[in-house]
């Protein structure tokens, strides 16, 4: 900085009281200058308005290190040094302040409008060129900390409102989820089919999902969803449902109809779950080769979180007692899915699961048919899977 003597008046300090610096006692100052006497000068000013938290660098290349472990409110920066110019300075500061900004101004002799405009565009807050009243000076810092202040006052707020849209969001998130806790409860209850089965459904679902190269939240979304693939099957008669043998022509009209019947028990609602779980609803009884049921879909016509549910809901019902067969074993299940590829499954698909199989086998002794316990059974299967309350809507 060139030296510059400032001068003071007989009302300079009505000036000074009348800036208030008090209010801004605490602020973190730092002056920047090569020159030892132009920081002795302007640390002295500082300090006789009544700052206590001056700080000074005389080689600019420990600004960005220093502003980084200090923070300051605002920094006084000389532009003619060596070693490291203030455009420099200001250069690397504004890239390091990211979505905050630099709170510089820049002393200086030179008056020419090519440097005025380079500082400002590289950051600066305020330019003041020489000579000038320390009165000024004073004036101009007081205005930029309180600029400052209200800046970081706004951010704070916005940072309690942005807690607060989250945790209402999580709320939001929380509440969907029990509804989907309680849907496959409700089919629990009427079929034996749908207890650790649909837990296991929707771990395995989101294993495949992964799998695919799916990302995190849709493999989370169809983890959830998928429980709910066969709600339909609240509105298939007692004598259809838990009819102990094979169903007859007539019978499989009514249990084809859960299809579309749960479809219709989720339709309506915007939240990308709730998307999804109508999807799977309807399509999880899709074959890739058309034949299956409610609308003889095929190939890739099929949604996705249809052909992922069908593959993982077929592959626990093969290897689940019912009381019309014995489960079979994993090996059997997996040579059947291997035999259907192209047929009831989607080739690609069933080339994945067959590579995640093994942590497919795993949930049927984390989640067995004999935990009679849903509801722990349930907890335990969000913990395990440190579920990230994203925003499913």
């Amino acid at each position: 900085m060139e030296n510059q003597i400032f001068g003071l008046e007989s009302n300079d300090q009505t000036l000074i009281d009348r800036a208030g610096p008090f209010l801004h006692a605490h602020a973190r100052i730092l002056v920047v200058d090569d020159r030892d006497e132009n920081v002795f000068l302007l640390k002295s000013i500082l300090a006789s308005a009544g700052y206590e938290n001056v700080f000074s660098l005389t080689d600019a290349t420990q600004v960005e290190g220093f502003f980084v472990e200090k923070g300051f409110d605002l920094i006084l920066l000389d532009i003619r040094m060596p070693k490291m110019n203030g455009f420099e300075v200001l250069a690397r500061l504004t890239d390091l302040a990211g979505d905050d900004y630099v709170p510089a101004i820049v002393l200086t002799a030179q008056t020419d409008t090519e440097t005025k405009i380079k500082a400002l565009e590289l950051g600066a807050k305020d330019f003041i060129t020489k000579p000038f009243l320390k009165q000024e000076v004073l004036l101009r810092i007081q205005n930029m900390l309180n600029v400052r202040s209200a800046y970081n006052q706004k951010r704070r707020m916005n940072e309690v409102l942005e807690d607060k849209v989250t945790e209402r969001t999580a709320e939001v998130v929380d509440a969907q989820y029990e509804i989907i806790r309680r849907l496959a409860r409700a089919g629990e209850y009427r079929d034996n089919e749908t207890g650790m089965h649909v837990l296991r459904v929707g771990k395995g679902s989101q294993i495949l999902a992964r799998a695919l190269g799916h990302n995190d939240r849709f493999s989370e979304l169809v983890m959830h969803a998928s429980t709910m693939h066969d709600v339909g099957k609240i509105g298939v008669p007692d004598r259809v449902l838990l009819k102990p043998g094979r169903l007859n022509q007539d019978e499989w009209g009514y249990m084809r109809a859960h299809s579309e019947i749960g479809a219709k028990i989720l339709d309506g609602h915007s939240a990308d779950i709730m998307k999804i779980a109508k999807t799977i609803a309807a399509t999880h009884h899709e074959k890739f080769d058309g034949s299956g049921y409610p609308n003889g879909m095929a190939g890739e016509s099929i949604p996705v979180e249809g052909r992922i549910t069908a593959i993982c809901d077929v592959f626990d019902a093969l290897t689940s007692k019912r009381p019309y067969k014995e489960a079979w074993t994993a090996e059997q299940a997996l040579a059947e899915i291997q035999n259907s590829s192209g047929a009831h499954f989607d080739p690609h698909m069933v080339e994945k699961f067959i590579e995640v199989s093994p942590e497919i086998i795993a949930l049927r002794s984390v989640f067995s048919d004999e935990h009679v316990d849903f509801t722990g059974a349930w907890t335990s299967w969000i913990s395990n899977e440190d579920v990230q309350k994203d925003d499913p809507s």
